[in-house]
């Protein structure tokens, strides 16, 4: 039934303020559209995501939103040179080595944004 309906991201900011600077200046997004329900973010081939102000925001543990990488290296190193932390792990298959792990044939990397919530990148998902 919703097989072919387009899916979208939608993470929690209690401060959303907070949350737009972050994601523009480590990430370099820039809102497409500001209403009072949230800022909704362009990404790459016409998806998007939503950042909306709530109480509950890093309060996920999980990840909500992965974005894709062509150099995950670079683009890791990159995103340490504007201040992103990545998290480390060491259970079971899942070990980072320079913040990197390799699941299979994908690799990706964890970080929290301003308001303690959980986003990756990775290689793209098979399709």
């Amino acid at each position: 039934m919703l097989g072919n309906h387009r899916a979208y991201a939608t993470i929690p900011a209690s401060d959303i303020d907070r949350a737009k600077r972050w994601y523009e200046e480590k990430l370099a997004f820039k809102p497409s559209v500001e209403e009072d329900f949230g800022s909704i973010y362009q990404t790459a081939d016409g998806t998007f995501f939503l950042l909306y102000p709530t109480e509950h925001a890093g309060k996920a543990p999980n990840t909500l939103m992965s974005l894709t990488s062509a150099d995950i290296d670079a683009d890791v190193a990159a995103l340490k040179q504007k201040g992103v932390t990545f998290l480390d792990f060491d259970e079971g298959d899942l070990k980072t080595v320079d913040s990197i792990a390799a699941i299979g044939d994908f690799r990706g990397a964890w970080f929290r944004d301003s308001e303690g919530n959980i986003l990756s990148i990775g290689d793209p998902p098979p399709t």
